[in-house]
């Protein structure tokens, strides 16, 4: 058993998300599972981008031997476009290729999908400056140019600039990921989409439902509030799960202990040994980190207060998958008071009347 627990424990660390974590991670270079795209389609597109640069060659060339009769002076414009064209399919060409390469060796879906997005932020500036080129012969003068239309740009565009920047600190720091659960100010929910300027949330609880269900409302917000807001994330690797509480109440006559043990009961049978054993598993882990992990405990526990309404309240905390609250949480609740509803003389409610 403990020689499974060790051998369960290594292949966990072998999850990219946690090896990110513990800071050792290192993308495997054996097999090629998980890629996106796949080598037939990436071969076409391959071939679109290499008739492309012969076309554009070609034209090229019949240009400079003014094959067409055009007016010289539109020569000179039409063999920098073409060039332009050429390189442009050069970029996007390698640009496809480097994307592929690196893909097949990511198994993270939301590594992939970053990678995905800083490779179309380069290509669009690389062939944003290849096209600057041809319509500026004048580099100094395109610089002035675009250093004034910078500054114009920048006093009118301080927000998005600053979300910008915020995508680039969430890329490098990673609060949040997609596919994540987290809550941002009021806004949460999963994380569905990561923008240049903004993230899309896919929103659970809100105005109209309780509980951990989706509301089916989307929730956009700017990159920038990473900057001054909270970010609290539900899906840390190291440690997927949270606690969570059900709270009832009995009557001062109860059977304190019996409630105890019943309650205790049914949080073990409903979540199962399985989900102790992972905790085990991660505790391993976490002794990697600076979290203690006396507090990590997988059974459930009880306690009793006092409450202004003359009845105890009990809370019941147990630990749960975030994405799995809302369901667990029902599920618990039913049995519990099905299981106590069997001992009447054990355990007493508050009446209909007294409420």
């Amino acid at each position: 058993m403990e020689k499974r627990k060790v051998t369960e424990a290594q292949t966990l660390r072998e999850n990219p998300r946690v090896r990110q974590a513990l800071g050792e991670y290192r993308p495997k270079r054996d097999g090629h599972q998980g890629a996106p795209i796949t080598a037939g389609r990436e071969r076409s597109v391959l071939w679109v981008y290499g008739a492309l640069l012969l076309v554009a060659g070609v034209l090229y060339y019949l240009f400079r031997l003014e094959a067409f009769p055009i007016r010289s002076r539109y020569l000179p414009l039409l063999q920098n476009l073409m060039a332009g064209t050429m390189l442009t399919a050069v970029v996007l060409a390698a640009a496809r290729l480097i994307r592929f390469l690196l893909e097949r060796r990511l198994e993270s879906a939301a590594t992939r999908y970053n990678l995905g997005r800083i490779m179309d932020l380069a290509v669009s500036l690389l062939i944003f400056l290849i096209f600057v080129s041809i319509l500026f012969a004048n580099w100094y003068a395109a610089a002035v140019s675009l250093g004034v239309a910078s500054l114009v740009l920048g006093l009118a565009l301080q927000n998005p600039i600053t979300s910008f920047f915020g995508w680039v600190y969430i890329l490098v720091r990673k609060p949040y990921e997609v596919g994540d659960r987290i809550k941002i100010g009021n806004a949460t929910g999963d994380v569905i989409e990561l923008g240049y300027l903004d993230t899309t949330l896919w929103e659970f609880s809100g105005d109209y439902v309780s509980g951990d269900h989706p509301s089916g409302r989307i929730i956009r917000f700017s990159n920038s509030r990473v900057f001054s807001d909270y970010v609290i994330n539900y899906s840390w690797p190291l440690f997927p799960y949270i606690w969570k509480e059900i709270k009832l109440f009995v009557s001062y006559e109860s059977d304190l202990g019996w409630v105890a043990d019943t309650l205790k009961k049914v949080v073990q049978e409903s979540i199962g040994p399985e989900m102790a054993h992972r905790v085990e598993l991660y505790r391993s882990i976490l002794l990697e980190t600076p979290v203690d992990e006396v507090e990590v405990r997988a059974g459930g526990s009880v306690s009793f207060s006092a409450h202004d309404n003359t009845w105890i309240q009990v809370t019941v905390r147990y630990l749960v998958e975030p994405k799995q609250s809302g369901a667990v949480k029902g599920r618990l609740f039913t049995r519990m008071m099905e299981e106590l509803r069997r001992q009447p003389d054990k355990v007493m409610f508050p009446k209909t009347n007294m409420r």
